[in-house]
């Protein structure tokens, strides 16, 4: 088993490469995942996030660098590793012929849950996704924040030590979203190993022990939420309203008194306050986010 101090690895990338054709889907990839804890992937479309995932699951092989999840190595081992994981994919893929139920137990046999501890696996899964009640109905009946937490509950239905998630949330409203929130926040809770892509700001900050940030298939950043805020965006923003002709002004001058700048649609944030000896200008202070990192670090907008 492989460490990280004195913690074990859930999931250990050193140097990871996958190619395809002349497209470098991810170059050089470092990632560490300690047990017990949940990781973000954050990034914008593209970044990466999906094809580290496709290389957990030796759904895609690497075509540099070495892999272990769970302590085994892969694509070698990867289905000692698979048996021991639960995969929760970006495309819902619901078999919307059979009910709630009836994809749980299909799951219970995939993953070779014994016989006799089905019944069991397949109510302690209904409980965390709250669908005890809608056991009997059909796939397509049921809304799309049923089916993402039908999603979550088929990966959990063996009990796995690992996690992966891929958009968990994604096209979900936000009311939706809080409530899966709460359900992965409760499976950390329980110990259970996460590792999460997403590329919504809030759900990486909110959920997230640690958060790599991705662009153009390599990580740009990586830690803690605050640190990561912290060292890169400072502690303040001024944000900076008015006319395309005024933010071009008030970011160049920004950037002459050596602040680092954004744009953010209608405005320009200047940060990192504390780090320039120039004047700062009038505008809206409010505290530095991830996402002003995220911008800063990765050129992206929010998709």
């Amino acid at each position: 088993m492989t460490y990280a101090g004195k913690v074990p690895l859930a999931i250990r990338l050193r140097g990871v490469v996958k190619r395809y054709g002349e497209i470098t889907a991810v170059g050089g990839l470092d990632l560490d995942v300690p047990e017990g804890t949940c990781v973000g992937l954050l990034g914008p479309n593209g970044a990466g996030k999906s094809t580290t995932m496709r290389l957990l699951t030796a759904q895609a092989i690497a075509d540099e660098g070495e892999l272990e999840v769970l302590g085994f190595r892969l694509p070698e081992e990867s289905k000692q590793a698979r048996a021991q994981c639960g995969v929760t994919p970006q495309l819902d893929n619901l078999d919307t012929t059979l009910t709630v139920e009836q994809n749980l137990i299909v799951f219970a046999h995939l993953y070779r849950v014994p016989r006799k501890e089905r019944k069991a696996a397949v109510e302690r899964a209904l409980d965390i996704a709250r669908l005890r009640e809608r056991r009997g109905a059909k796939v397509d009946e049921l809304s799309g924040g049923m089916r993402r937490r039908l999603l979550i509950a088929r990966a959990l239905v063996h009990q796995p030590r690992l996690l992966l998630l891929d958009e968990p949330t994604v096209g979900l409203d936000p009311q939706v979203r809080q409530e899966l929130w709460a359900l992965i926040d409760g499976l950390r809770s329980e110990g259970v190993s996460i590792l999460m892509s997403t590329h919504y700001i809030e759900e990486a900050e909110r959920l997230a022990d640690t958060v790599m940030i991705m662009s153009h298939g390599k990580a740009v950043a990586s830690g803690e939420p605050r640190q990561l805020i912290d060292e890169h965006a400072g502690r303040e923003v001024i944000e900076v309203y008015g006319p395309p002709a005024t933010l071009v002004e008030a970011e160049a001058e920004a950037q002459r008194n050596g602040f680092l700048t954004r744009r953010t649609g209608t405005s320009v944030a200047v940060l990192r306050l504390e780090g320039a000896n120039g004047s700062a200008p009038q505008g809206r202070r409010r505290a530095s986010t991830l996402e002003d990192v995220f911008v800063l670090l990765t050129g992206e907008e929010i998709s």
